[in-house]
C-alpha cells in the first residue's frame, strides 16, 4: 500500500469542462468483467442526483454559516458536487444507449430523496449527506491506494472515478463540519445515519448492477454465479472494501473528525500533472501508475 501523509485539511478546487473519452470505451469496461463492471456503473448512477441531494442538504444551513472559511468551502463543495454529476451524468448516458432502465432508476431515486428533503428534518439531512460523503471518501482512498484495484479498468473511466477521489478528498470534511458545527447533530443520530446510508448503499448498487446485468442477456443462474464469483472482490477477506472497515468504524468515535484520516500521498502528483497538462486522463495515469 501506498505511504500516507497525513493532513489538516485540503483546499477543494473546481475542475470543469474536463473530457473523459467515454464515449470510446467497451460495454464491459472493467477487464471484461460484467459483475465488476455494472456495480461500478450502478454505484456511478448514484451520483448526478445524489450529489444534488448534498448540494441540498448543505444549502439547507448555509444562511446559518458564520464562519468565513466554511463558507467558502461550503461553496466550492457545491461547486464540485455540480461538476460530480455533469460527468456521472455523461456516463449514464452511455449505459442508457446500451438498453439500461437508467430512466427508472433515476426517477425512483428522485423520489427517495424528494420525500428525504421534504418529510425528514435538515439535521437528518445534513447527517446523512456527511455520512455519505464519509463513504465515498473511504471508497476512494481504499481504490486509489493500491495500483491492483483499478488496474483492469479502462484508462478512461479510472480516470473517471481517480478525479472523483481526488475531490472527495478535497472536500470530505465540509459536509462533516456543517452538521457538527452548525446543525448541531447528536451522536446517535450521527451514528444511525451511516449504518443506514450504508445499508442503502450497499442494497441499491447490488440491485442496479443485477437487473442491468439481465438487461445484458444474463440468466438469473449466470446472475448468480457473477454475484458468487464477483462479491468477494469487495466483501471477501482481503476485499477492497472489507480494507477500509477500521477506518469506517471511526466514524462512531466521539471524537472523530474527516482530517484525522490520511490521503493517499499520489495526492500531490495528480494535482501537479493537472495542474501542468489540465489533461485529467494524463493526470490520472501518471497518479496510478506512482501507486504500489
Amino acid at each position: 500500500m501506498n505511504a500516507l501523509v497525513k493532513y489538516a485539511q485540503l483546499t477543494p478546487i473546481v475542475r470543469s469542462k474536463l473530457d473523459f473519452k467515454l464515449e470510446e470505451i467497451p460495454r464491459f469496461w472493467f477487464g471484461g468483467d460484467p459483475f465488476l463492471t455494472r456495480m461500478f456503473d450502478a454505484l456511478s448512477l448514484t451520483f448526478p442526483d445524489g450529489e444534488r441531494y448534498f448540494i441540498e442538504s448543505v444549502r439547507l444551513f448555509r444562511s446559518q454559516i458564520q464562519d468565513p472559511d466554511l463558507q467558502q468551502r461550503v461553496a466550492d463543495f457545491i461547486r464540485q458536487e455540480a461538476q460530480h454529476g455533469i460527468a456521472h451524468d455523461k456516463m449514464n448516458q452511455l449505459m442508457k444507449q446500451q438498453g439500461m432502465p437508467v430512466d427508472a432508476f433515476i426517477n425512483r431515486l428522485n423520489k427517495i430523496f424528494k420525500f428525504e428533503l421534504s418529510r425528514r428534518s435538515p439535521e437528518y439531512n445534513i447527517a446523512m449527506t456527511a455520512a455519505a460523503e464519509h463513504l465515498t471518501a473511504l471508497m476512494a482512498e481504499t481504490f486509489c491506494s493500491q495500483k491492483s484495484v483499478l488496474q483492469a479498468a479502462h484508462p478512461y473511466v479510472r480516470a473517471l472515478f481517480i478525479w472523483h477521489a481526488i475531490e472527495e478528498m478535497e472536500h470530505r470534511d465540509v459536509a462533516f463540519d456543517v452538521m457538527k458545527d452548525v446543525a448541531k447533530v447528536d451522536e446517535n443520530l450521527k451514528k444511525f445515519t451511516l449504518v443506514w446510508t450504508s445499508a442503502l448503499m450497499l442494497g441499491f448498487t447490488l440491485y442496479r448492477a443485477n437487473v442491468m446485468l439481465k438487461h445484458d442477456g444474463f440468466s438469473m443462474m449466470e446472475r448468480v454465479k457473477l454475484n458468487m464469483k464477483g462479491l468477494p472482490w469487495f466483501f471477501g477477506k482481503n476485499g477492497t472494501l472489507t480494507r477500509m472497515s477500521k477506518p469506517y468504524r471511526d466514524w462512531f468515535k466521539s471524537d472523530f473528525h474527516p482530517s484525522q484520516h490520511p490521503v493517499v500521498d499520489n495526492y500531490h502528483i495528480w494535482l501537479k500533472t493537472f495542474e501542468e497538462t489540465q489533461d485529467p486522463i494524463q493526470a490520472a495515469d501518471i497518479f496510478w501508475q506512482a501507486a504500489k
